[in-house]
C-alpha cells in the first residue's frame, strides 16, 4: 500500500491525500460504508459505485468467522470474490465486536474468549488467529487486534488495557511477517492506538504505534461513552505523534459535524454504521441540517430531501414521499434513506477534500458545522 500526502490546509492540520491499493486508489479525506457481513445494509454494490461513489467499504472479521464462515469464503476466492466488490476492502478485526459482548466473554493473555452472538458456542480470538483469519478473508487493510475499552474507564483499567493491546501487537506483527496473502494481491496492517480519555497514555500509545512503522495507524477507543470535546482533545494528542507519510484511520466515529472535526485536526479515513442505521430509523442527513422524516411536517413537502442534491434519490423522490414510505414500513423507505445518507458522507467527505485543495476548508468548515447542528 502506498500513501500520498497531497495537500495540507495552512490554517488547519486538515489533509487530502491518496491510497494505492492492489483493488485501486482511495482518495482521502474518506468515509468508509460499512458492509459488516459482506454488504452494505439495504443498498447493492452497483449504487455503492455509481451512485454513492464509495472507494473503499468495511467487512467484520467477528461476523464473516461466524458466518458464513472461513472456509465458504476461501473456497470463495475471498470476500472480494464472495461478494462481487472489486474496490479495496478493510476489516476490523472484531475487538469492538468482542468488546460490545462484555456479558459473555472473557479477556485473557492469550486473547479473548466469547460465545457467539448466533447460537452461544464458545470460541477464542487470538492475535494469532485473527491475523489468519484476515488473510483469509482477504482485505485490503487488516486491522490489529485490540481491546476496545469503554470511554468511562478508569486509569488503572485503561493503562492495562493498553498495555495488553500493544502485547496483542506485537503478537499480530509477527504473525502478519510469517504469513503471505492468499489470493495474489498485497495486504497492509493497521495497529490501533488506544488509551481512553487519559493524554498521557494516548501519548504513550501512539509513540508505541508509529515506532512499528506500519502502512498505515488507526485511532481506536473513542466514540465510546466520552464526551465529543475530549474526542477531540484525543484526536489531537495522537495526531502529534502519528506519522505525517503515513494515513490515519479514526475507528467508528461519527456524526458529520465529528468527521468535519477529525479533518481539522488530521484524520484521514473513517467508518460508521450511522448513515445506514439512522436511515433505517427515518433519520436523514442534509446540507441544511438533519430530518427526521417520520414527523408530520413532511406529509405535504414534495420538496426534494437535500435541496443541494448531495444523491441522485434527492431529486427523484420527495419528502413526502420518503415519509410515507418510512411510516408505511416499505422496504423501499430503508434503500433510499440508506442510499441518501452514505451519499451525503461521501459528498462531505468530496467537498471537504476539495476545499482543502482550494486552500479555504477551515471558512468552508465553520460554516458546514453551523449547518448541520440544526434540526429541520
Amino acid at each position: 500500500m502506498k500513501f500520498d500526502l497531497q495537500y495540507t490546509d495552512k490554517k488547519s492540520k486538515a489533509r487530502a491525500g491518496k491510497i494505492t491499493t492492489d483493488h485501486g486508489e482511495i482518495e482521502t479525506p474518506i468515509f468508509m460504508p460499512v458492509g459488516t457481513v459482506g454488504s452494505v445494509k439495504a443498498v447493492h454494490f452497483h449504487e455503492l459505485e455509481e451512485d454513492i461513489k464509495a472507494q473503499i467499504i468495511l467487512g467484520n472479521t467477528y461476523h464473516l468467522y461466524l458466518r458464513p464462515g472461513l472456509d465458504v469464503i476461501e473456497n470463495a476466492g475471498g470476500l472480494h470474490k464472495f461478494n462481487g466488490w472489486q474496490r479495496p476492502i478493510l476489516t476490523d478485526s472484531g475487538g469492538f465486536q468482542v468488546f460490545s459482548l462484555s456479558g459473555t466473554r472473557k479477556l485473557t493473555e492469550e486473547g479473548a474468549v466469547f460465545n457467539s452472538h448466533i447460537d452461544g458456542s464458545k470460541h477464542i480470538f487470538t492475535p494469532e488467529k485473527v491475523m489468519d483469519i484476515e488473510r483469509t478473508i482477504g482485505a485490503d487493510i487488516m486491522m490489529a487486534f485490540d481491546e476496545c475499552t469503554p470511554g468511562t474507564s478508569d486509569y488503572n483499567y485503561a493503562k492495562k488495557s493498553m498495555e495488553l493491546t500493544h502485547r496483542w501487537l506485537d503478537r499480530c506483527i509477527t504473525r502478519f511477517n510469517e504469513t503471505t496473502p492468499k489470493y495474489g494481491y498485497q495486504q497492509s496492517l493497521f495497529p490501533i492506538v488506544q488509551g481512553c480519555v487519559f493524554p498521557d497514555l494516548r501519548r504513550k500509545s501512539a509513540e508505541f504505534i508509529a515506532s512499528k512503522n506500519a502502512d498505515g495507524n488507526a485511532i481506536g477507543g473513542l466514540a465510546v461513552g466520552e464526551p465529543a470535546e475530549k474526542m477531540y482533545e484525543m484526536i489531537e494528542v495522537v495526531n502529534e505523534i502519528l506519522p505525517a507519510d503515513k494515513p490515519r484511520y479514526l475507528m467508528g466515529v461519527g456524526t458529520p459535524i465529528n468527521i468535519l472535526e477529525a479533518i481539522e485536526r488530521g484524520v484521514d479515513m473513517f467508518d460508521c454504521v450511522m448513515p445506514t442505521r439512522n436511515g433505517r430509523n427515518g433519520m436523514i442527513f442534509t446540507s441544511e441540517g438533519t430530518i427526521n422524516m417520520r414527523n408530520e411536517k413532511w406529509k405535504n413537502d414534495f420538496s426534494p430531501l437535500d435541496p443541494n442534491g448531495t444523491s441522485y434519490v434527492d431529486w427523484r423522490y420527495s419528502k413526502a414521499y420518503v415519509r410515507h414510505l418510512i411510516v408505511s414500513k416499505e422496504i423501499l423507505g430503508i434503500q433510499i434513506t440508506s442510499i441518501h445518507n452514505l451519499s451525503f458522507y461521501l459528498w462531505l467527505v468530496r467537498e471537504a477534500r476539495k476545499h482543502i485543495v482550494e486552500g479555504d476548508f477551515s471558512q468552508w468548515k465553520s460554516v458546514m458545522v453551523e449547518k448541520l447542528g440544526r434540526r429541520l
